[in-house]
Order: structure tokens, then C-alpha cells, then sequence
């Protein structure tokens, strides 16, 4: 009994030694990615989310059809003012890039949120997909460039 205890740990420590792989780490915990930016007075929220993780009422207010392989871009302007964000307008141009180089331009119409109005457009994403999108941005407020991705 104690010869095959022995021989069983010299195979584990053998193994072990001729394995290239390192030894099993805790995960780590990632911070979530930010999903707003200031370009001076002007903070820019974007969101790229699966069509189908919307419900049935978001996707009817925004007359978005929840569609596999499809997602949502949200992109809402806001003018920043003594801590408060305020209603703006400005346009957005927007790409999404995958991983191959297959670039979309993605359309953008307004829909009004309340006081608000967002720009939502919708693209092609398949599962594992991993999407860069960059947004070229011309407001009153400001103007700039945001770029961020998003896996599927």
C-alpha cells in the first residue's frame, strides 16, 4: 500500500514536472469597462448589447426587432452643467469593426427617452464576436472621438 502511494506521487510529480502549463491561479476579478466619456462639457454614453437581451418593451419603444446576430448601439449626448447632465444634441458617426477587419457602418436615428434624445443604431454581431467600435462625435458642448469594444 505505501509503495503504491509512493509510485502514484512520483507519476503526479513527474506529470507536473513535464506539464508546460503553469499552476492553476484564483480568477481574477476584471473591472467592468467604463461606458461614458467626457470630451469637455460633453459626456457621450454608448451601450452594444445583443438585440435579443432587450424585452419586449424596450425593443417595441425603440422599434428595434430582437433578432439573433443582431445588436443594439445606444449612444446618448449629454452636456454637462454644474454636476448635472443636460439634454444636447450633435451627430455621431459610427463603425464597428470585428476581428477579420469586416467594418459596418452602422446607422443612427433619434429616438426621444423622456426629456432626452438618443441616437440607436443596429449592426451585425454573431456569438464570439468581438466588436471594436469607434464613434466620431460633433456637439455644441464638444467634440471628439470614443473608441470601445464589446464581446459576444
Amino acid at each position: 500500500m505505501h509503495r503504491l502511494a509512493l509510485t502514484l506521487s512520483s507519476t503526479l510529480l513527474t506529470l507536473a514536472a513535464c506539464s508546460a502549463q503553469q499552476a492553476p491561479r484564483a480568477a481574477v476579478i476584471q473591472q467592468s469597462q467604463p461606458s461614458h466619456a467626457d470630451l469637455g462639457k460633453l459626456r457621450v454614453h454608448y451601450n452594444l448589447l445583443p438585440t435579443l437581451a432587450m424585452n419586449d418593451a424596450v425593443a417595441r419603444s425603440y422599434q428595434v426587432q430582437r433578432e439573433a446576430d443582431r445588436a443594439l448601439l445606444v449612444v446618448a449626448l449629454r452636456q454637462l452643467s454644474q454636476g448635472e447632465e443636460l439634454p444636447t444634441d450633435g451627430k455621431v458617426q459610427a463603425i464597428a469593426t470585428d476581428l477579420s477587419g469586416k467594418r459596418q457602418q452602422i446607422d443612427l436615428r433619434a429616438v426621444r427617452t423622456g426629456p432626452y434624445t438618443d441616437l440607436i443604431g443596429v449592426l451585425d454581431a454573431h456569438p464570439r464576436d468581438q466588436l471594436r467600435v469607434d464613434l466620431q462625435i460633433s456637439a455644441d458642448a464638444g467634440a471628439g472621438n470614443v473608441r470601445f469594444e464589446r464581446n459576444f
